[in-house]
């Protein structure tokens, strides 16, 4: 029987199968999975780049006082090529890598800043 539609809605993929000569219709649903899940990573809620540096917004979960608490960090490298040719990350920076730095930070601190209601004076300070 062949199948009409083919698609991945809200985490699901779905298979529709149209009534063709008589033939039932034949839907099937299943999870598909996020990365996060499979691999048991937490990934990045934004990445801001300039050039070889990068400034990463993360979401983690925390216990305290017995209620789960969500906060956000941010982690900084700057990427190059080894002598071989292979790339690497370090977060040491050179002398031009500076403005970069200021630059992706600022967008870090942006995206924080106007995304996040539960931002009080003292984060921000």
């Amino acid at each position: 029987m062949p199948c009409a539609l083919s698609v991945i809605i809200e985490g699901r993929f779905e298979t529709k199968c149209d009534k063709q000569e008589g033939k039932m219709e034949k839907t099937t649903k299943a999870k598909v999975p996020s990365v996060s899940d499979v691999m048991g990573k937490n990934l990045p809620e934004k990445k801001f780049r300039a050039g070889a540096v990068a400034a990463t917004v993360w979401t983690n979960e925390t216990v305290r006082d017995g209620k789960k608490v969500s906060y956000q960090t941010v982690s900084f490298e700057r990427s190059y090529k080894d002598k071989d040719g292979a790339w690497k990350n370090t977060n040491s920076l050179r002398i031009s890598d500076l403005p970069k730095a200021v630059l992706v930070l600022g967008k870090a601190y942006e995206f924080l800043a106007l995304n996040n209601e539960q931002m009080d004076e003292e984060d921000i300070y």
